[in-house]
């Protein structure tokens, strides 16, 4: 990705995040494709695990429901902080992880 390839708008549409970039493409990103793609230390670690059939939700997974951004603040000039309604906040979102998420549109 180009070093000036920058948002011109950030929206929520729908279940997910529309950006408009400086090049003239459109992105969309489901909030669960973000979400789940959170590139933290702990959901780093919680991915190299393996699947557990047997994990039970804790309270705050269970009234969550479907990952929806509770807060979304610029760092700098290079990335988003998210905070999502089962409370999680400790991932940062680059330009470069939302364009490589986000599907173009047309």
């Amino acid at each position: 990705m180009a070093s000036d390839l920058k948002p011109l708008a950030l929206r929520r549409e729908g279940d997910g995040l529309a950006i408009d970039w400086n090049d003239g493409v459109r992105t969309f990103a489901t909030w669960r494709t973000i979400r789940k793609s959170c590139p933290c230390a702990s959901c780093n670690e919680e991915r190299q695990k393996p699947a557990d059939p047997f994990k039970l939700l804790s309270d705050v997974e269970v009234s969550a429901g479907s990952p929806q951004p509770a807060q979304m603040a610029a760092r700098g000039l290079y990335a988003y902080q998210i905070t999502w309604n089962d409370g999680h906040d400790t991932g940062i979102f680059t330009l470069e992880l939302l364009r490589k998420l986000g599907q173009p549109t047309s």
